[in-house]
């Protein structure tokens, strides 16, 4: 192909983020390959090599790296503004869905025609979740060290209930000393895109940025600064012993160790959510992840939903709905504004971070102990879908009593088997078969 690339106006990227945040559903992988297509197959905006460089980059960091891919391509183009931009309207339109969402959850919920469509969406979820394990363990596991990993993450989570920091940072350190000493067994594996596009593409040069301290610390200043600004106005007006503070703490602390997406954190959140603060019944972390899985925009979107049920109960002297609203917003707030800080700090150091062969080890530890941690997580989504009386978070199924095991559900397994060979063997795609299973739901329990 021949031709010359225009040089996008801020105006013209604009649109093209608002499009690509308005379709960014199917999880990152999805999200990923729409950028792909749009970037690089067909606006040439950027380059087969500038993609992947960026996409290893994000792959590095904590957080959705589908969103800060997209926010360091807005920088690229267009600087902080278009970082800023590409960022935000990646996670506008999926924020807005959920917000509706959780509203109507929380007002009609115990319905009838709501409980109908959450029986079968659970099921649905099931399948989802099994199916990242799978996605998720094709490109994780490149040999025996890492199958060890995902295998002890999965006890140590499982077994024990140890905490998911801890597992990362275990992950982490065993891949980054373990590739100085046996680099063989621990090299650090690239991530690729499904197509390999010629050129010509926008020739993006090299954006000039003063590598200096005093550069990074008036970053970190004015990020922080943003970060922590509404916790301590949340703080003064409604009270510090008010639900905002440890909403905002909680989230804040998951958006730091969210290595690995959505999937490998839920378990951590839903059990932290349920016995420690009691924002969410053991059941809802389900709902919620089910209504994430039909918007655009990240997965880590679910968190959005906590924050809102957190609000909405403990609402202080505030309307529970507009409690939900602040809530919920401070949530998505102290989840996404480190993105942009991981982002706009550190892709100045790219170059140098990108070519670190510890650091790919480090995270490629990482990624496959995350294997383990979302296995955990379609067993404790299992026990929960096809046992009515599953009460607490952190059984396993040798310790189940009688009672519970009796109380197993036939027809949601049934619902959880469609699902499985809708996605698995007929490939109907994630929505579609959310749908499915929600609409056969609805029919069992307007027959039961």
């Amino acid at each position: 192909m021949s031709g010359i690339v225009a040089y996008p106006t801020f105006r013209e990227a604009l649109l093209v983020w608002l499009k690509i945040g308005l379709l960014s559903f199917g999880g990152p992988a999805g999200q990923i390959a729409l950028m792909h297509r749009v970037l690089v197959e067909e606006k040439r905006w950027v380059s087969e090599p500038r993609f992947l460089h960026a996409l290893n980059y994000c792959m590095l960091l904590p957080g959705p790296e589908a969103m800060q891919l997209a926010t360091y391509i807005g920088w690229l183009l267009h600087g902080v503004r278009g970082g800023l931009v590409a960022g935000t309207l990646f996670v506008l339109p999926g924020f807005c869905v959920i917000l509706v969402l959780s509203t109507l959850y929380a007002l009609y919920q115990s319905t009838a025609l709501f409980a109908a469509l959450f029986f079968g969406l659970k099921a649905a979820v099931l399948a989802v979740v099994i199916e990242a394990v799978i996605r998720v363990g094709k490109r994780a596991l490149k040999g025996p060290v890492h199958v060890a990993l995902a295998v002890t993450a999965f006890l140590a989570i499982f077994a024990f209930g140890a905490p998911f920091p801890l597992i990362v940072l275990g992950a982490g350190l065993i891949g980054y000393f373990g590739s100085r000493f046996w680099p063989d067994l621990f090299a650090g594996g690239g991530h690729g895109a499904a197509k390999i596009v010629d050129g010509p593409f926008l020739d993006l040069p090299a954006r000039p940025v003063d590598l200096g301290w005093r550069r990074a610390l008036g970053v970190v200043a004015v990020w922080g600064a943003l970060w922590i600004a509404p916790v301590l106005l949340l703080g003064s007006l409604a009270g510090w012993q008010s639900v905002y503070v440890p909403i905002a703490g909680f989230f804040s602390k998951m958006a730091v160790v969210t290595f690995g997406g959505a999937y490998a954190v839920l378990a951590y959140v839903a059990q932290q959510a349920v016995e420690t603060y009691q924002w969410l019944k053991p059941g809802e972390m389900l709902d919620g992840l089910g209504l994430a899985e039909t918007t655009p925009g990240p997965l880590i979107l679910v968190l959005t939903f906590v924050g809102f049920l957190a609000a909405f109960r403990l609402p202080g002297p505030l309307d529970p709905l507009a409690a939900g609203v602040i809530g919920a917003t401070l949530t998505t707030w102290v989840t996404f504004i480190p993105c942009f800080l991981w982002i706009f700090l550190g892709a100045p150091y790219v170059e140098r971070i990108a070519g670190n062969r510890a650091l790919s080890a480090a995270l490629s530890a990482i990624t496959a102990a995350v294997v383990g941690v979302i296995l955990n997580l379609s067993v404790w989504f299992a026990l929960h879908v096809l046992f009515a009386s599953v009460g607490r978070l952190k059984a396993g199924p040798l310790d189940l009593p009688w009672p519970v095991w009796s109380s197993f559900d036939v027809w949601a397994a049934a619902l959880s088997a469609v699902a499985m060979l809708a996605m698995f063997r007929f490939r109907l795609g994630m929505l579609p078969t959310l749908g499915l299973s929600s609409a056969l739901g609805l029919a069992i329990k307007s027959l039961a």
